[in-house]
C-alpha cells in the first residue's frame, strides 16, 4: 500500500497540474496510469469523492450560463440514471483484469477521436440525449471518465466557451453525484478505497494552482494536444500489457496495439503541428479552446 500510495500521489499531482492548466483531464490522466497497479473497484470510489465537490465548484463558477444550457442537457442527465446503475453492476460483478481491459478498450478510440479533431454536429440533439447520457453514465460509473465523449459532443454542437463550461459542469455534477449514491448503496466505500483520498487530495490542492501558472507560459491548445498524446500512449501500453497478461494475445504481438497507436498518434501530432492554427480575437469563443472544464 505505501508504494502504491506514493505512486498515486505522484500521478494525481501530474493529473491535477494538467487539470489546473486546461480545466480538465484529472481522471483522464489518473485512471489509465493508476489502473496499472490498482483495480477499478479500489480506485473509483476515491476519485468520485474528490470529483463531486470539484464538479460542484465548476458549476458554481459558471452558474450564469446554466439557464442557457440546462434544458439542452436535461435529456443527457435523465439518460445517466440507467447508465450509472448498469456501470455500478459491472464494477461489482466483472473481474478486475477484465474490467481494466474493457476500460482501456473504450478509452483508446475516444482519445484518438479527440486527437483527430472530429467535428460532426448532431441535428437531432434532443432525441440522442437520453441514449447518449446512458452511454456516458455507464462509462463514468465504470471508469470515472466521461470527458472524451462529452467533449466531442459539446464541441460538435457549437457551444460558446461559457456555455460549454456550464453544460459540462451540469452533466458531470449529476453523473458524479449519481455514481456516489450508487457506490454507497453497493457498499463500495470501504476502508482501502477511502484510504487513498489523503494521498489524492493534497496533489489536487497543489497541482491545480501550479497548472494555472504553467498555462500562462504555454499555448493552451498545444499543451492540451501533448497531454492527449501522452494519455493515448499510456492507455495503449496498459491495453497491450493486459492482452499479454491475460493471454488474449501472447508475446510481442500484444504490443502491436501500442505500436499502432504510436504510429497513428505520431501522424496526428505531425498534422497538428504542421497546420497553422489562426489566433482569434480576444474574447471570441473557439471550439479549440473550449475544452473540458472539469476533472476528467
Amino acid at each position: 500500500m505505501p508504494t502504491h500510495a506514493y505512486l498515486l500521489g505522484a500521478i494525481t499531482l501530474l493529473a491535477a497540474t494538467v487539470n489546473g492548466a486546461l480545466g480538465y483531464g484529472f481522471s483522464s490522466i489518473t485512471v489509465p496510469l493508476a489502473l496499472l497497479f490498482l483495480s477499478n473497484r479500489a480506485l473509483n470510489p476515491a476519485l468520485v469523492v474528490i470529483e463531486v465537490p470539484l464538479n460542484a465548484y465548476v458549476l458554481w463558477v459558471n452558474r450564469a450560463a446554466v439557464p442557457d444550457v440546462w434544458r439542452r442537457m436535461f435529456p443527457i442527465v435523465i439518460g445517466l440514471i440507467p447508465g450509472v446503475v448498469a456501470g455500478t453492476l459491472l464494477v461489482s460483478s466483472v473481474s478486475p483484469d477484465r474490467l481494466k481491459l474493457y476500460t482501456y478498450m473504450v478509452l483508446l478510440p475516444l482519445i484518438l477521436l479527440q486527437a483527430a479533431g472530429l467535428r460532426r454536429p448532431i441535428r437531432s440533439e434532443r432525441s440522442i440525449g437520453v441514449p447518449f447520457g446512458a452511454g456516458v453514465g455507464l462509462l463514468y460509473s465504470v471508469t470515472t471518465i466521461s470527458g472524451p465523449p462529452l467533449a466531442i459532443m459539446l464541441n460538435n454542437q457549437g457551444l460558446a466557451k461559457r456555455d460549454f463550461r456550464a453544460a459540462l459542469g451540469f452533466v458531470r455534477l449529476a453523473e458524479s453525484s449519481m455514481t456516489a449514491v450508487a457506490y454507497l448503496y453497493s457498499g463500495f466505500f470501504v476502508r482501502p478505497s477511502l484510504a487513498l483520498i489523503p494521498w489524492i487530495l493534497p496533489s489536487v490542492l497543489l497541482g491545480v494552482p501550479i497548472g494555472a501558472q504553467l498555462i500562462q507560459r504555454v499555448r493552451p491548445e498545444t499543451f492540451r494536444r501533448v497531454c492527449m498524446s501522452f494519455d493515448a500512449w499510456v492507455v495503449a501500453f496498459g491495453l497491450s500489457k493486459l492482452l499479454n497478461d491475460m493471454r488474449v494475445v501472447e508475446g510481442p504481438r500484444a504490443y502491436l496495439v501500442l505500436a499502432a497507436t504510436a504510429a497513428l498518434d505520431s501522424w496526428l501530432l505531425y498534422r497538428f503541428f504542421a497546420t497553422a492554427v489562426p489566433v482569434l480575437p480576444r474574447g471570441e469563443p473557439a471550439a479549440a479552446e473550449a475544452n473540458l472544464t472539469s476533472s476528467g
